[in-house]
């Protein structure tokens, strides 16, 4: 059964000293995105995303080296499931967000997603959609330059 949350886990690596996010299009909707899922039966969210990354991009990560962010929002649970799935009074669901640094960029799409591209913040600040997707990408970005700095 459907867990009722939400995770975004935006992967990102380092090149020729830039940072760069995978952002990917998605089969069903033209938008960009995360990389995006709900849990299922008794996951923890850290456990939903290691499965949403395989799912996705075909990568196998350890749950050590994903970070928790700290930004969340809530969905309505009409968009997505389509219906009331956890009750007729519960009307938003939780999506939490994570990023991890990865190591093995090969990346294999599922049928989810038609394309994916690594970018520089700038441009997948302009090429996401949601909010929630700009909000964590804002907060990695700074987590990342204080960082190195």
């Amino acid at each position: 059964m459907r867990a009722p949350y939400q995770t975004l886990t935006i992967l990102y690596k380092e090149k020729d000293n830039k940072i760069l996010y995978a952002i990917f299009y998605r089969s069903s909707h033209p938008i960009w995105q995360f990389v995006s899922g709900g849990g299922e039966d008794n996951e923890t969210p850290l456990e939903t995303v290691v499965r949403e990354i395989k799912e996705e991009t075909s990568i196998v990560v350890d749950k050590k080296e994903i970070e928790q962010l700290d930004s969340k929002t809530t969905i309505p649970v009409i968009n997505i499931t389509g219906e009331y799935t956890w009750g007729k009074n519960v009307y938003v669901i939780p999506e939490y967000t994570f990023a991890i640094k990865l190591k093995n960029c090969n990346i294999k799409l599922s049928n989810e997603h038609k394309e994916y591209k690594w970018v520089e913040y700038d441009e997948a600040i302009k090429k996401l959609k949601y909010d929630s997707n700009k909000t964590a990408l804002w907060e990695l970005n700074e987590r990342l330059k204080r960082k190195n700095n």
